[in-house]
């Protein structure tokens, strides 16, 4: 049987670098969260989502599932039950979307199993990768930027969809009456 759990970043990145057919961990292991897929105690698949990787999508609304990782030899199904949960906690957090790429060579289907829905096809390009301002040393360069990819994502019907404003946060002042978070005795 197949169990969902919380796991570390840095632990699901050792485990990306030891299992990962074509990219390396998450830069800085850098995430929101991560979660792994256990089978009889043993670690099977990992998946990491955090901010997305393009500045297009950084709305704070959306994440990116970063890596998702699985085993040879894994159990059925286990990247399909890696989406759901992540898109699932992602909506839980009030996310509006959450996106992920794949190979144009890869089907999608477990991405299709789980809600997603294929929404453009995105050219490879290694020089979007580079920066101008001379910190390229921050993000290491992988060769599978190069590569066309497809654009999955997943929109959350619902999440709050109208703005936030942070900069007044703290001064609500409500209306006064009783709420089922009033918690004074009455």
């Amino acid at each position: 049987m197949l169990n969902v759990t919380p796991c570390t970043l840095k632990k699901a990145n050792d485990f990306i670098d030891k299992h990962h057919r074509h990219s390396a961990r998450v830069q800085r292991n850098g995430g929101k969260f991560a979660i792994a897929l256990v089978a009889d105690g043993v670690v099977v698949a990992v998946a990491v989502v955090g901010n997305p990787v393009s500045a297009t999508y950084m709305d704070g609304f959306t994440a990116e599932v970063l890596r998702s990782c699985c085993v040879d030899g894994a159990p059925k199904n286990c990247n399909s039950m890696l989406y759901g949960a992540c898109r699932r906690i992602w909506f839980e957090m009030g996310g509006r979307r959450i996106i992920t790429y794949t190979l144009q060579e890869e089907s999608g289907i477990s991405l299709k199993a789980s809600g997603w829905e294929n929404a453009a096809s995105v050219k490879g390009d290694i020089n979007k990768w580079v920066r101008n301002d001379g910190k390229d040393h921050i993000r290491k360069i992988q060769d599978v930027y190069a590569i066309d990819k497809y654009r999955w994502e997943s929109w959350n019907g619902r999440a709050y969809n109208g703005d936030v404003d942070w900069v007044n946060c703290g001064s609500f002042q409500g209306n006064n009456e009783s709420s089922a978070f009033d918690f004074q005795d009455k």
